[in-house]
């Protein structure tokens, strides 16, 4: 309701109201402000608005930061340092050393490479800010002396001095002791590299699952040149051993791609549904060779947009696809000719699949959890006596300002699909809706109740 105003004074407030309501809230049950504040920002960050947010309060945030550090150095009490030096010293190597083995530890469980995992537990080794808090309110409530509170916080101040360096060294410290790594990397682009030496207008396939192999072969028959970059190291064997033109490769990773001949490439196609990592390689694109066409394969509808705004040149939807198929090999079978079934897929690939997109929820469709109120869906109603809507036009209600799409109207039994703003409404018309479920509950109410700008 907020964000419909378009007013940022007013946004940014009910932020703050948020925030600031969440920390009282917290407080009131006993606990921090911090808490509540942290809270409400788990909270936000979940939302659809978070982006916004974040852009609106980065002002807030680098000055809070900036005196959020200003208060951790003054907390440095450089006469415990002095007195307590053997048991700072102590405390600040035992904190270092422990959080790096577990977070090495945790990189290497999850399938890290060990210079990664070791990079990682030293960039992280320092005490955290929201350790502060907890070491305050600690204090605060007696479960620490002072005499051991003392050296702990100034152990964690001199920790946070002492991060930067250990950033700054954990490069020649990984390359020191893990250079085979580094060389077995070297390799892996080399390898890519002389693959790619010599082609030129060939296709960068990532990934080399079923879609990527099923595609890799319809382009040999073509005689059409391309490399497979996969991270399944088996198979890779197999495929190598196959004589396919596959190699171990991130495809994600800005290097690899140069080693596969991205600037020399006519086409890259994204054969996996991961929209993380898909940015990730779009981005890169962009930043080398904007102009490279780049076709990405998702599961559903619902990141085509965003695929599309990172750059991807054409994006191919599985389910949306899958509805394609249906209804081509349906047409023939009702001697529908095969122009015409053509010339329809063509048409709703040109659209963007916004034939397809939406579709009506029932009560199975919410096992997928909170994220399913972001999607797209199909909601009907049904004009009736008293609805606000009666003899006005589509254009006049201007559902488009709440994100919402008409796409078809049906009166009398007859059904028209995708009508103008010059359509007029009537009594018993029933309206086919495609929007967000919050947007389709406002959409609703300006219907029927009211609300007509």
């Amino acid at each position: 309701m907020v964000a419909r105003q378009k007013s940022s004074e007013l946004f940014v407030l009910n932020v703050l109201l948020i925030t600031l309501g969440l920390a009282w809230l917290t407080e009131l049950a006993g606990l921090s402000l911090a808490l509540g504040a942290f809270l409400a920002g788990m909270l936000i960050s979940e939302t659809e608005y978070r982006y916004q947010v974040e852009d609106d309060i980065k002002p807030f945030r680098d000055i809070l930061l900036g005196l959020f550090f200003i208060t951790i150095g003054m907390l440095l009490d450089m006469q415990v340092v002095i007195e307590s030096f053997l048991w700072v010293f102590v405390i600040l190597a035992a904190l270092i050393l422990l959080k790096m083995v577990v977070i090495a530890g945790l990189s290497r469980w999850y399938g890290t490479d060990s210079g990664v995992a070791v990079r990682a537990g030293m960039n992280l080794a320092h005490a955290g800010e929201f350790g502060f808090v907890l070491l305050a309110q600690a204090g605060v409530m007696g479960l620490i002396e002072s005499s051991v509170l003392q050296p702990v916080l100034a152990a964690m101040v001199l920790s946070m001095f002492v991060a930067p360096f250990l950033i700054e060294y954990s490069e020649p410290v990984v390359q020191r002791f893990y250079g085979s790594e580094w060389m077995y990397r070297a390799m892996q682009i080399t390898s890519i590299a002389a693959q790619t030496m010599v082609a030129q207008n060939h296709v960068i396939i990532c990934g080399y699952g079923r879609s990527g192999q099923s595609m890799s072969r319809i382009l040999e028959q073509e005689s059409i040149p391309f490399i497979a970059l996969d991270l399944d190291p088996q198979r890779i064997h197999e495929a190598a051993s196959a004589g396919e033109s596959v190699v171990y490769g991130d495809a994600a990773r800005r290097e690899v791609l140069i080693a596969a001949g991205l600037m020399r490439a006519k086409v890259l196609v994204i054969s996996y549904a991961d929209t993380v990592s898909a940015l990730k390689i779009l981005r890169h694109v962009q930043e080398l060779r904007p102009e490279l066409s780049v076709v990405v394969r998702t599961r559903d509808d619902s990141d085509i947009d965003l695929l599309k705004e990172a750059g991807a040149t054409e994006v191919v939807a599985e389910i949306m696809e899958g509805s394609l198929m249906l209804a081509s090999h349906a047409m023939m079978f009702v001697d529908i000719s095969t122009g015409r079934i053509l010339r329809r897929i063509r048409e709703i690939r040109e659209q963007r699949y916004s034939l397809l997109r939406g579709f009506y929820y029932g009560a199975t469709d919410e096992v997928e959890g909170g994220s399913e109120s972001l999607l797209p869906r199909l909601l009907t109603i049904t004009i009736i006596p008293g609805a606000a809507a009666i003899n006005q036009t589509l254009g006049s209600i201007n559902l488009a300002s709440l994100a919402v799409e008409v796409t078809a109207v049906r009166r009398r039994n007859i059904r028209g699909l995708m009508p103008t703003d010059e359509t007029r409404l009537e009594l018993g018309d029933v309206i086919v809706l495609r929007g967000t479920q919050d947007n389709l509950a406002a959409a609703e109410i300006r219907l029927l109740q009211g609300e007509i700008e």
